[in-house]
């Protein structure tokens, strides 16, 4: 019998559909929270990334890693004499508040190493070469058969967006590595800059003009969520291990009344599917909210890891709620009703699991991101709002076609002539 079937009958409360509403209301309200803050944490980084290249890259143009190379000796030397140079000058040039690592009371210093074959050598000409390829590491010495140089350094910044979202600050420490690769030895140098970040908890704070969230406050919203996922998955499991012991007695049943074996059939209908989809959601959200707990105590820095948990856990646990779609008798809830409201549910689940997995790394949701094309400029220079009439032509309002005609064509015929 069905939750309303057993109360009419016996007037039983559905306990678990009544804990299953409230646990989509507060996983739901966990989602989006985590959302959010996920969100910032990817953008700081991306933004950070694509300052460190400005600030170090010599001539780096936005969206140009792909072809950003280097092809003489000279320019190799110039361009690492630049990046120490930049290092030394950050306080006088960054515009954001980075600062050097400390170690004590000592700054951790930049490091530069090189790796190169331990004995080779090449004549293009005669086409003969004779390499060791075993590989040595050596500190600012220049060698002939360079493969590889790495220029690594720590610097440490503070997200304040989060304050503008009643959160504290996170202070963060991004290991920076630039390399110049030169392993395929073909006149052409590839560089890259990337960062390995680390989300650590601000030693000395103090915030005034805004009222922060209270960290207790979400540790212990997390902590309610934890307990309820575990009522769920007692009270689901227990369904699951009584069916299970109902077909055990509906088999050795049949065995004995008639001589026969059960088919699987009939035993997989004691085995409800809708319970093992709400266990896994259940188990899923418990994983994350502990990861998420980690993460507010500075422990662990894995959003990514973090938002897979509680996206699955999330659509799971919407997807659950289609099991009482079919409670309803079709005089009183039609089909086409159900089916819209199925449908509903499941555009839902995969919509929150595809924002909070997916989200803050779409080029949508990055805030303030810089034009990485001159299409994307072009589309930048002709943006206009509904309602200012700036750019629009007033004689024809039913035109869909309106273009932002001062603008746009100057825009574009400087466009032109720079690539003529």
């Amino acid at each position: 019998m069905n939750p309303c079937e057993k109360y009419h009958a016996r007037g039983r409360k559905p306990w678990k559909l009544m804990l299953q509403i409230i646990k989509i209301a507060i996983i739901t309200a966990q989602l989006v929270t985590f959302g959010l803050s996920s969100q910032m944490v990817a953008t700081f980084k991306e933004q950070n990334l694509v300052t460190f290249r400005h600030l170090f890259l010599k001539g780096y143009l936005d969206g140009g890693m792909e072809s950003y190379a280097l092809y003489r000796q000279e320019d190799v030397y110039d361009h690492i004499e630049y990046v120490l140079t930049q290092y030394g000058r950050l306080r006088n040039i960054t515009v954001g508040n980075h600062a050097y690592d400390k170690t004590g009371a000592l700054y951790r210093p930049l490091t530069l190493c090189q790796e190169y074959y331990r004995n080779g050598t090449i004549y293009a000409g005669n086409e003969t070469f004779e390499i060791d390829a075993q590989l040595d590491t050596f500190c600012l010495e220049i060698s002939p058969m360079l493969v590889s140089i790495k220029i690594t350094f720590v610097l440490k910044a503070i997200n304040l967006e989060t304050v503008r979202h009643r959160e504290l600050p996170d202070c963060y420490d991004f290991n920076i590595l630039i390399l110049f690769n030169n392993q395929a030895h073909s006149g052409r140098i590839k560089v890259d800059l990337d960062t390995d970040v680390e989300v650590n908890e601000c030693r000395d704070w103090r915030v005034t003009g805004a009222t922060a969230t209270n960290p207790y406050f979400l540790a212990l919203f997390d902590v309610l969520i934890i307990l309820t996922c575990i009522s769920s998955l007692a009270l689901c499991t227990r369904s699951v291990l009584n069916g299970i012991q109902l077909q055990f007695d509906y088999t050795v049943f049949c065995k004995d009344q008639r001589g026969e074996d059960a088919p699987w059939s009939d035993r997989l209908e004691f085995v409800n599917g809708w319970y093992i989809l709400i266990i896994l959601s259940d188990t899923l959200t418990i994983i994350g909210s502990i990861l998420k707990l980690s993460i507010q105590a500075k422990v662990l820095s894995s959003y990514d890891v973090c938002s897979i948990f509680l996206g699955l856990g999330t659509m799971f646990v919407w997807m659950g709620v289609l099991r009482y779609m079919g409670y309803f008798r079709k005089a009183a809830f039609p089909n086409v009703i159900r089916f819209l409201c199925c449908a509903g549910i499941i555009y839902l689940s995969y919509c929150f699991c595809g924002w909070i997995v997916l989200g803050p790394y779409h080029e949508k949701q990055q805030q303030n991101a810089p034009p990485t094309s001159q299409l994307h400029k072009f589309m930048l220079a002709c943006e206009d709002l509904p309602d200012s009439g700036v750019y629009r032509i007033k004689e024809k309002p039913n035109c869909f076609l309106n273009c932002c005609i001062p603008r746009c064509r100057e825009y574009r015929e400087r466009l032109i002539n720079e690539l003529q």
